[in-house]
Order: structure tokens, then C-alpha cells, then sequence
């Protein structure tokens, strides 16, 4: 009885304060609309000890509650995600228990390999349900806002590969390669000759596959390797989507890493997602908390001061600062579209329990990005104090200069394996298709 006393007192406080399109179903079978909308978002408490995730309704409360079927809840990922933040704004205090926490993680090679293959090596198949065809998953890059997924990627893979200013049989190493479809574009387009890491099994295998279907085998390697392990040095560097499993605390000694990695003249492309909290702190109302139980072990986001200072630590000089959040909030939202579409066939692969950690977890980082908890970066930089003649003056060199919307975009098709094929455009707008490469034996640094 005092539950649902303290049930009752709740929700006649949230509906004098808000009025939202939910519906909560007692277990008695009644039910408690919070507006005269229709429900979008129906939560259904099966029986009374369930009341207590609602009294409380962080996004790490009501999110676990839902992931380990506690409570039922039924509705669009994203009404979802935006009711309960709702919620939590009402009934949480900002400062609270639920506030921008910062926690301590460790970081050792055995720590952060199980982490990546804890998110990672669920399936292939699993991740093909929401990604694009060439699996890229990370931040896409929408020149006019209107692109397609799979359009989206390509364009930001050929971004970032004019940023790096990459040419022809230079050596390229990409830190978190993935599936491959960056290192199988930088050979296809540039001919140059990449080294791609991972530290997921699944990634490796697919990638080395997709490699070899690519006829690719003479300029790209697929190593499963950390890349504190790596040796040699490299013209080009990139890592995208992957800086946020280092560690807050070892962002200097990441990039140092990287600066032994650069060749003198080389430049370094770091792409991923920071928190918008000067302090480190994660995302509010238990958000943070949420996705390192469930989604992203030993998983952490630094402000972007922080990687600045981080990146001078490291001994290099940053040329080119971009925020791409907006991109990132589309590019998860168009994420759980496609999740959702495919929910059977994900239920099949990966189970109930995980498509509830997955439904959340894309939602709610596309509401994160939204609300500008979180954004996302690229950064290029070099070595500190290198005096290159070859830098360039502008940033004209990012942005390919065509007369036209229709030659401007970046061709993307699929071969019948499903490999990715891409179109280099030209200045003048005509597509250059690359020549055949030369056979190369030996290119990697080891």
C-alpha cells in the first residue's frame, strides 16, 4: 500500500507539472494517462515492486529496468527516450545523485580488448541490420543534409581522406579500422598502402575478407592488434570512432603513441565523440551510467579542451578543428530507423534482451547529440613544430570545387559481393577511376 501511495503522489505531481503522450498500465489493469494526446510511449508495471523504477526515473533506472524486462514499455525508440528524459527532468534534481559523474576506468590491452569485444562480436549480420551496406559505423557526413545513409559515409570517408591530404603510395594506418571500408578506399583511390587494426575478431575477419574480394591484398593488411603494439612510422594516421575507449587519463599517452607512429611530415586525423561537459562528466540523469553497464564497457568521453591539451601532451600541433554533432544526431536517428524496421530479424540474431539494450542505446544517442550532451569531432594535426613547405595555406583542399549539385555528390554503388565502389570526382567534375596499382610486396611498418 505505501507504494502505491507514493505511485499515486507521483504521478498526480508529474501530470500537475507536464502533460506528455504516456500511458502507464498497472498491474491491477488500470491505467494513467499523462495527457489527453493518444499515447505514443505506453510503460506497463507488471506488479508493484516494478513502481520503484518509476519513482526514480533516471534514464539508468528506467533503462535497465526495461533491458531486464522489470517493465514493458512499447513505442518508437525515440518518443521513448524523449519521454523518459522528461521524466527524469521533472523529478531529478540537475545536481543530484544523477548528475555529470566522472568516474575512473583502467585501461590495460586484457581491459579494453574485452571491452571492444564485448560491443563488437555480436555478429556481422547484427550490425548490417542498421548500418550501410559498407558498415561504417561511425559519425557520417551530410555535405547538404539531404544524403542518404549510404551516400552519407561515403562522403565522410572521402572527407577525411582530403583532410589527411593523402597521395599516391604513401602509407596510411587506421587505428580502429572496423570493417575496412576506409583502408579498402584509400587503396581503391589513392593507391595507398594501409595497415588497418582491430581489436574485434568479427571486424578482422570481415575486413580481411572484403580485402581480399577487393583484390586488395597487395596494398592493404588487416592486423587484430592493439596500437600500443604497433611499430614502424606511417605518412598517415586516422582514427575514427575509436579514441573513446582510451581513457580520459591516458589521452596524452595515446597521442604520443600516434607522434611516434608519424612519419616527420606525416598528419594524424582524429575523429570521435566528446562530452560537452567542461569537466569530463558524463551525459545527465544516469545516461552515462546506462551505456557503461550495457552498450560500451571501460567506455569514456573527454571535452574537446581536454583533447586539445591532450593532443599538445602528445607533441602535436593541431591544423583543423570541425564539430560534426548535428551529422552524428542524423546519422542515429537514421540508425534506429533501420533498427527498428528490422526488429524480428535483430531479435533472431542477438536476442530480446540485447535488442532492448541496442533500441535505447541508438535512441538515446541520438537525443544526446541533439541536446548537445555530447558532439563529435574530427581534428586534424602534425607533429609540433615541423616547418613543411608542403603545408597548405587554406582549407580549400577539403572542399572539392563542382559546378554542379549532381557532380558534387560521391559516387557510392555496391558490387555484387557487397564491397563497396566508389567514384573520385575531379575539380572540373568528371569521375577519375583510378588505374590499377603496381604490386606491392612489402609495405607495412611492423
Amino acid at each position: 500500500m505505501f507504494v502505491q501511495n507514493r505511485l499515486s503522489s507521483w504521478i498526480a505531481d508529474i501530470r500537475q507539472q507536464i502533460a506528455l503522450p504516456l500511458r502507464i498500465e498497472l498491474w491491477n489493469g488500470q491505467h494513467v494517462d499523462f495527457s489527453s494526446e493518444a499515447p505514443r510511449v505506453t510503460i506497463r508495471l507488471p506488479n508493484v515492486s516494478a513502481a520503484r523504477y518509476l519513482l526514480t526515473p533516471s534514464l539508468s533506472n528506467l533503462g535497465a529496468a526495461y533491458v531486464e524486462g522489470a517493465i514493458e514499455v512499447k513505442g518508437r525508440a525515440h518518443d521513448m527516450i524523449a519521454i523518459v528524459n522528461a521524466l527524469a527532468r521533472t523529478t531529478l534534481k540537475a545536481e543530484g545523485k544523477f548528475a555529470r559523474v566522472v568516474r575512473s576506468i583502467g585501461h590495460s590491452k586484457q581491459q579494453d580488448a574485452e571491452a571492444i569485444r564485448y560491443h563488437y562480436d555480436v555478429s556481422n549480420e547484427f550490425y548490417q541490420q542498421f548500418l550501410d551496406p559498407a558498415m561504417v559505423y561511425s559519425c557520417a557526413y551530410f555535405e547538404h543534409g539531404d544524403e542518404d545513409l549510404a551516400t552519407a559515409q561515403a562522403k565522410k570517408i572521402d572527407h577525411i581522406l582530403r583532410k589527411i591530404e593523402l597521395k599516391p603510395n604513401q602509407t596510411l594506418l587506421d587505428i580502429g579500422c572496423g570493417w575496412g571500408a576506409l583502408v579498402i578506399r584509400a587503396a581503391q583511390q589513392y593507391q595507398a598502402r594501409c595497415v588497418g587494426i582491430t581489436l574485434s575478431e568479427n571486424q578482422y575477419e570481415l575486413a580481411r575478407e572484403r580485402v581480399r574480394r577487393a583484390g586488395l591484398e597487395h596494398l592493404v593488411e588487416i592486423r587484430l592488434q592493439d596500437y600500443r603494439d604497433v611499430r614502424g612510422q606511417f605518412d598517415r594516421i586516422t582514427s575514427v570512432g575509436m579514441f573513446e575507449h582510451v581513457g580520459v587519463k591516458h589521452l596524452s599517452e595515446y597521442f604520443a603513441t600516434i607522434h611516434k607512429l608519424l612519419a616527420p611530415d606525416g598528419v594524424v586525423m582524429n575523429h570521435g565523440i566528446t562530452t560537452t561537459d567542461p569537466d569530463n562528466g558524463e551525459t545527465p540523469y544516469g545516461g552515462g551510467a546506462f551505456i557503461d553497464k550495457y552498450v560500451f564497457p571501460q567506455g569514456e568521453l573527454a571535452h574537446i579542451g581536454h583533447v586539445l591539451k591532450a593532443m599538445q601532451q602528445g607533441k602535436l600541433e593541431v591544423s583543423d578543428v570541425e564539430n560534426l554533432r548535428r551529422h552524428y544526431a542524423r546519422t542515429c536517428a537514421i540508425w534506429t530507423d533501420n533498427f527498428e524496421a528490422n526488429t524480428e530479424r535483430v531479435q533472431a540474431l542477438a536476442g530480446d534482451k540485447r535488442y532492448r539494450i541496442w533500441h535505447v542505446y541508438l535512441a538515446g544517442c541520438s537525443y544526446a547529440f541533439e541536446q548537445d550532451w555530447i558532439s563529435l569531432y574530427q581534428i586534424v594535426g602534425r607533429k609540433a613544430g615541423q616547418r613543411s613547405a608542403a603545408l597548405p595555406w587554406s582549407r580549400r583542399h577539403m572542399y572539392p570545387q563542382e559546378p554542379q549539385r549532381a557532380a558534387a555528390d560521391a559516387h557510392y554503388a555496391l558490387t555484387g559481393d557487397g564491397l563497396p565502389s566508389f567514384s573520385l570526382l575531379q575539380e572540373d567534375g568528371g569521375a577519375a577511376m583510378a588505374s590499377p596499382p603496381p604490386a606491392i610486396k612489402s609495405f607495412s611498418a611492423k
